[in-house]
């Protein structure tokens, strides 16, 4: 699902955010991507999702080669990933529902489908009680809940998350990773970059760490 070969990514101010870069995660995988602060795992998840293309190498999505594709077709590889962030980018003027609802939306499907869908997603979350109320009135392990269920809720088949429980206590860090083990369960890739490395080894996935834009550990798949 996702192959990367030789990537560096090297800033125009001079910054090496990663050097010569070399992974795969094969479909139906799950990973967790760790290092220091700086270490290069946001760069890493902003190639794939063609936010930011690589200096060097070949990063593969599905069989695509991201920094080729078209612009025309950057936004249908991003629909095929659902993306966590950790301050969940909500909308704080809409409703759960409204919130979760929007990619769906925005493919245009009809309401009925999007009603079913994201009900689903809520229920899954454990959220479907809580559709009608405003993010405002949700606790934070709440509102990340939203944000798993509104990246899910399209069905991507790829699942990524940036530090997903960076503002959460460790109960609830644990139970928004169990959300993600679950959702591989059922077929989805899922990569997960975190600095939690006690979550990370209770949680007994493949780890990929990071140091200093090399890949230290995790390079060839378990």
């Amino acid at each position: 699902m996702i192959r990367f070969t030789e990537v560096s990514k090297r800033y125009p101010n001079g910054f090496q955010a990663l050097s010569r870069v070399s992974f795969h995660l094969e479909r139906g995988g799950m990973a967790f991507l760790t290092g220091h602060s700086g270490a290069g795992k946001s760069t890493l998840l902003k190639l794939i999702t063609r936010m930011e293309t690589c200096s060097q190498g070949q990063v593969l999505v599905d069989g695509q080669n991201v920094a080729r594709l078209p612009s025309r077709r950057v936004p249908g590889l991003r629909r095929s990933m659902g993306i966590v962030f950790q301050n969940h980018h909500l909308l704080f003027d809409r409703t759960v529902f409204d919130n979760v609802a929007v990619p769906l939306v925005i493919a245009g499907l009809p309401h009925g489908e999007v009603r079913r869908r994201v009900h689903a997603a809520l229920d899954k979350v454990g959220l479907l009680s809580k559709e009608k109320l405003y993010p405002i009135a949700l606790s934070g392990g709440e509102q990340q809940r939203v944000g798993i269920a509104r990246a899910v809720v399209h069905r991507p088949p790829l699942l990524l998350a940036d530090e997903p429980t960076g503002n959460l206590d460790p109960e609830l860090s644990a139970e928004i990773m169990g959300l993600f083990e679950q959702f591989n369960q059922v077929g989805v890739t899922v990569l997960v970059a975190s600095h939690d490395l006690a979550l990370i080894r209770a949680m007994g996935q493949r780890v990929l760490t990071l140091a200093r834009g090399e890949l230290a550990q995790g390079g060839v798949p378990a």
